[in-house]
């Protein structure tokens, strides 16, 4: 069986050489934490702490405000400071939890015990991960409980954990894979025992050659579970892009995984299923990749949720360079910071630092009609049709040449000769096509 992979893609440089080789260190906070009520798509958790309360690591410090929604956890023991809004990396003040750190890190009863998932109903599963908070961490945030409750469980016969992680730079899920595969293969038999008829694949870019070896020999007895090899590419690990890779089947804009008969959950999500249901550990924690050629010491740390960007930077060293572009998450879809006092959520996967910023460095000019990112978008989308629509602000003709196919990958933008900041402008058309349905709603 060849490589599998998905029709169009590109080649970026992949600059995982700086961290993939260096253990994950954990990194206790020094500072306080805070925690914001919206780290996940859906409605924001609701504060159930005031100022003053003394809280506990494990403790659940916001409930989940709606079905779409997730619960927030405290990573550490102190007392709460303030509910106040707090900046985000999105440039958003939302509404958190601050707290004191003390440095004892008490934990909440039976916090980290052991548990057998075999004894668990399907239902008690599934309440323990909604409990955890536990959303996807590959940077969706979509509710996980939510993703596992799908209308029919006999109708889903794909559980695919998403090993790719294409996105340059970043090597958190790939040393994962090296140093935890236990963990990784212990979370999808979870999620396995509440879909019957479905099988595990875990797929994993054929550039991390360890973390495949290691969990083949893990999975090498299991009937149910299969390593599937993917061709080095991005956006191989696109929720699309792997679904058809591995199945062969196509997943639109209208549908949900789902609706192919697949769930799709991150390296990261599996590993931390497993910490909820067998270690009776809510999410607290991210594997976060610290990079780029502006910082003295690259690697990946095991943080507390809550802590501070700049706690992150201190711990790999500083800057040796003055960096003149700094992104949360990596470079094709990362977002672009403006300050580093800014806390670690759910959805941060790195921080990655970048001594030149050759995307403002090169204007902007116009198409030349190369056709360069029809070839590379992995949606079969024709952008530059989708860009006169845009700087006309025309949302019918977006959507008449399937602009919310778009998945903003960057792939259009990255191969682009004229530098048109194409998924920018996207991103935009997609926002106020989906604002101007729900106003028709």
């Amino acid at each position: 069986m060849g490589l599998a992979t998905f029709k169009g893609g590109i080649h970026p440089y992949e600059g995982k050489e700086l961290s993939e080789n260096k253990p994950i260190k954990e990194l206790l906070p020094e500072g306080d934490l805070v925690f914001p009520m919206s780290q996940h798509i859906g409605a924001p958790a609701k504060p159930l702490v005031k100022k003053g309360d003394r809280v506990l690591a494990g403790q659940k410090i916001g409930e989940a405000g709606g079905f779409i929604s997730a619960n927030v956890i405290c990573s550490v023991s102190g007392t709460v400071k303030a509910v106040e809004p707090r900046l985000m990396v999105n440039g958003q003040m939302v509404t958190s939890v601050v707290v004191e750190n003390d440095g004892l890190y008490e934990t909440i009863p039976n916090f980290g015990q052991e548990r057998d998932y075999t004894s668990l109903g399907k239902e008690e599963i599934r309440s323990i991960i909604k409990e955890a908070g536990i959303v996807g961490l590959g940077g969706a945030g979509f509710p996980t409980h939510v993703k596992l409750t799908p209308k029919d469980d006999s109708k889903i016969d794909y559980i695919l954990v998403n090993g790719a992680e294409c996105e340059p730079y970043l090597t958190s899920d790939y040393r994962l894979m090296v140093e935890e595969p236990e963990k990784i293969v212990g979370g999808l038999k979870v999620i396995l025992s509440l879909f019957d008829n479905a099988k595990g694949v875990i797929g994993i870019e054929n550039n991390k050659p360890e973390g495949i070896k290691k969990i083949r020999e893990l999975v090498k007895d299991e009937p149910r579970i299969e390593v599937r090899e993917l061709l080095t590419k991005y956006p191989q690990g696109g929720e699309r892009s792997l679904i058809y890779a591995i199945t062969g089947r196509k997943v639109n804009s209208s549908m949900l995984p789902a609706d192919a008969g697949c769930i799709v959950d991150n390296i990261d999500t599996v590993v931390s299923i497993y910490h909820a249901v067998c270690l009776q550990t809510p999410l607290i924690r991210k594997v976060i990749t610290v990079t780029g050629d502006a910082v003295a010491d690259p690697r990946n740390f095991k943080v507390k949720l809550g802590t501070n960007y700049q706690e992150l930077l201190k711990a790999a060293g500083g800057f040796k360079t003055e960096p003149e572009k700094v992104i949360s998450g990596g470079p094709m879809m990362g977002q672009a910071l403006f300050s580093l006092d800014v806390p670690v959520t759910k959805t941060s996967s790195a921080l990655t630092c970048f001594t030149k910023d050759v995307v403002s460095a090169e204007p902007s000019t116009p198409c030349i009609r190369c056709g360069r990112c029809v070839a590379a978008c992995p949606s079969h989308l024709i952008p530059p049709m989708m860009m006169k629509a845009a700087l006309k602000n025309d949302c019918e003709g977006f959507e008449k040449v399937n602009g919310m196919e778009c998945m903003e990958c960057g792939s259009c933008t990255f191969v682009c000769p004229a530098r048109r900041p194409l998924t920018q402008a996207f991103k935009d058309m997609r926002k106020q096509v989906a604002a101007n349905r729900r106003k028709k709603a």
